[in-house]
């Protein structure tokens, strides 16, 4: 049963429609601007999102290593 439906039933008016809600605004310049200065200011960044991205790759292929049992 639907909400207007159920309203309807109870006695209770329709519900109000808001139209002044807006959805934020996607500015990707600001964006961009905001991760370069983050990056400038902290270069190993980078190197560590890498340093980690590799550490999990080589357990991932060590646990599955012992999981099959592969030798």
């Amino acid at each position: 049963m639907g909400e207007a439906k159920r309203r309807k039933i109870l006695g209770i008016p329709p519900r109000e429609i808001n139209e002044d809600k807006k959805l934020p605004q996607f500015d990707k310049k600001a964006i961009q601007q905001k991760v370069r200065a983050t990056l400038y200011k902290y270069p190993l960044i980078p190197f560590l999102f890498y340093f980690v991205a590799i550490v999990i790759l080589i357990g991932g292929l060590f646990y599955t290593y012992k999981y099959f049992k592969i030798a």
